[in-house]
């Protein structure tokens, strides 16, 4: 059931990073979703060696630096993605 979760986490993620990250992105829905799993893993464990991994209610923190791993991750691996293609961007 974790895998699922995972799954559905780093799909979610990933697609909200690529709606904040301006301009149109070249990437794979399946890539999408597993640089969303990388990103939320990463956030994970920058939450954790800041302390705020496990706190009573919602986690924010936690889901910010989720989020924030995923937008990163989702910006690296498009341009890894396009440079890798030979696809130019305008700029």
């Amino acid at each position: 059931m974790s895998w699922l979760w995972a799954i559905i986490v780093g799909l979610v993620l990933g697609l909200i990073a690529k709606a904040i990250i301006p301009g149109r992105q070249q990437i794979p829905l399946w890539l999408t979703t597993i640089l969303g799993m990388i990103g939320a893993v990463l956030g994970n464990w920058i939450a954790a060696g800041l302390g705020i991994d496990e706190t009573r209610g919602i986690d924010w923190g936690r889901h910010i630096l989720q989020l924030i791993g995923a937008v990163v991750m989702v910006g690296v691996g498009d341009a890894l993605y396009a440079m890798a293609r030979g696809n130019r961007r305008r700029a």
